[in-house]
């Protein structure tokens, strides 16, 4: 495997010293739109979350100061590992808890939580519809799902392999989204000039 592919591969699924690199490297590169995302769930203490690939973690603080309960799912057994070390008192405390999984088999029962937030996963996504047609399984009815991702026109300057990323245009996730049953669907950025975006989606 090429440098640059196993590189990118860590992004998808970071382990090892690398991937804990490479963990770090996320939550500062992605920290505006992680706080976006964030703010755009407009959590409160009643509320229970999920973070489907929640990385390094970044976030998670965040929901939990906000949030009653906050759940996380990541493909990478290494972040999963890290997140209960790291919030091992929110653990112990019943207002946490983290799986090794991914979006396509969410390890909870129907109906779960009352926010989603997800970001900079849908690259890695087999099926966008999959994905969202679970989450929107997990969700309570007029639950809210926040989506952050960098659109496809961008990702495509970076040159990334294909065989890792799958850039997304906005449409593509729009259209999912509506064809998954989610409504009021709405593309929010903090300036109409930054490059990455949140979308917002209301389960019915």
């Amino acid at each position: 495997m090429s440098r640059p592919r196993f590189i990118a591969r860590q992004f998808a699924r970071p382990s090892g010293f690398l991937g804990r690199f490479i963990a770090m490297a996320m939550n500062y590169g992605n920290a505006s739109m992680n706080a976006f995302a964030v703010e755009k769930l407009e959590a409160d203490a009643t509320d229970r979350i999920l973070e489907v690939g929640f990385g390094g973690g970044v976030t998670l603080p965040s929901l939990l100061e906000k949030a009653g309960f906050v759940a996380g799912v990541d493909r990478s057994p290494d972040m999963v590992a890290r997140a209960k070390k790291m919030f091992a008192g929110a653990i112990a405390s019943k207002r946490a808890e983290f799986h090794e999984g991914n979006v396509e088999t969410l390890p909870f029962l129907s109906e779960t939580f009352t926010k989603v937030c997800t970001v900079n996963t849908v690259y890695f996504w087999p099926s966008l519809d999959v994905g969202f047609e679970e989450i929107y399984r997990v969700l309570a009815s007029g639950g809210r799902l926040v989506i952050g991702f960098l659109p496809k026109e961008r990702m495509d300057l970076m040159q990334l392999p294909t065989d890792v990323f799958t850039a997304r245009t906005v449409e593509e996730i729009v259209a999912s989204l509506t064809r998954t049953g989610f409504g009021n669907v709405r593309v929010e950025r903090p300036e109409s000039t930054t490059a990455w975006c949140v979308v917002v989606g209301m389960r019915q």
